[in-house]
């Protein structure tokens, strides 16, 4: 009986050669990586500069920054481009409606928290903040915005705002008026003309809905500050229609995509209001600022806090912040409030209808264990 040499089969190796090429490739990038890391943190001279970056995310950005791969921006644009243009996917933040009219979702779902028992709270803060602004002899004044969907709810087109939230906002200006506060909702305002009034792919209002938010506004704000100032603002109207890429655009990560694989930018014809110098700066010592608006992004986009200051014919300091939540501006404005000017007469006091039921900031809750 003769003695059977068995061959082992070329094909039965090959895996496994080729599964240690994949592992030792996977293995050289992570080390690459790690080493490139390294290089960059000591380049940046991150360690040198102690542990406060650290602490306060600044280290962390600057490292994601350097470590971003040359083109990784292009990437994430054509892959959120063809899932849209194959799937109408626009991504976890950002639902369409009726065709090329955009929402945000956290406008769309159901709160996190209960949304009553998130306005009562809000509610315990805006007395305390009144309180302290009527100790100061201030009159205050406070502006709600109200979400896109509330207004637009047409170009929803199968979308859906939760129940839950739909009388907030009216019991919001009930709470307020009970204090004797003056109150202005926007509501009936913004409905005249919902279409022209929010941008197709923004959360904001647009120029035309911010005048005539503003103009609401100045009415009930003039007779606190003494009636129709004398600022006037020089206009300049652009000679063209621009494309403008909002927010929500950039939210699905289309800003940089080419048309025809986003949803069309909203058109608009930009306006640049110039006040005229008055000299000395607008917190002057002998400055005549009345008025201070500390809202959200609606206070900052659309040339609405220059609109009001036209209707009002007052200069207007405007502390609006980005994401300012429900109370953000205005609280970090009270914490500089001996640095106000002597001529300071009234507040008003801007918020989106989403910061009234939205989970409560960590600043929000300290305030609350502080009354």
């Amino acid at each position: 009986m003769s003695d059977v040499t068995t061959v082992p089969n070329a094909t039965q190796a090959k895996p496994k050669v080729t599964h240690k090429l994949v592992s030792l490739c996977f293995l050289s990038l992570i080390l690459l990586g790690f080493v490139y890391g390294i290089y960059q943190i000591f380049s940046q001279q991150l360690i040198a500069k102690g542990i406060a970056p650290w602490l306060n995310g600044t280290a962390e950005k600057q490292l994601d920054d350097k470590l971003m791969l040359p083109g990784y921006e292009q990437f994430q644009t054509w892959d959120a481009a063809w899932r849209y243009r194959l799937l109408g996917q626009l991504g976890p933040q950002v639902q369409q409606g009726c065709p090329g009219w955009l929402f945000y979702t956290d406008g769309l779902r159901s709160p996190i928290v209960d949304p009553l028992q998130a306005l009562k709270q809000r509610v315990l803060l805006m007395q305390s903040l009144a309180a302290r602004l009527r100790t100061a002899g201030l009159e205050l004044l406070v502006v709600a915005v109200p979400d896109k969907s509330r207004i637009l709810y047409e170009k929803l087109c199968g979308l859906h705002r939760p129940p839950s939230t739909q009388a907030i906002l009216h019991q919001w200006g009930q709470a307020v008026t009970a204090q004797h506060i003056p109150y202005v909702a926007l509501v009936d305002v913004l409905a005249t003309n919902p279409t022209g009034n929010y941008y197709r792919t923004d959360v904001h209002m647009t120029q035309t809905g911010a005048a005539q938010a503003a103009r609401a506004v100045a009415t009930l704000a003039r007779p606190l500050v003494d009636g129709q100032g004398d600022t006037s603002y020089q206009i300049t109207k652009a000679t063209h229609p621009e494309q403008r890429v909002g927010d929500l655009l950039t939210l699905a990560g289309l800003a940089d995509a080419p048309n025809g694989w986003r949803p069309p930018p909203d058109q608009y014809t930009p306006e640049t209001f110039s006040l005229a110098d008055t000299g000395g700066g607008l917190l002057a010592e002998d400055s005549p600022i009345k008025v201070l608006l500390a809202g959200s992004s609606n206070s900052r986009r659309s040339n609405f806090a220059e609109q009001l200051s036209r209707d009002l014919g007052q200069p207007i300091w405007n502390l609006s912040r980005d994401g300012g939540k429900f109370a953000d501006a205005l609280s970090n404005a009270l914490e500089n409030q001996a640095d106000w000017p002597k001529s300071l007469k009234l507040i008003i006091w801007e918020m989106s209808e989403m910061s009234l039921y939205a989970p409560l900031t960590e600043g929000e809750k300290k305030s609350l264990e502080n009354l």
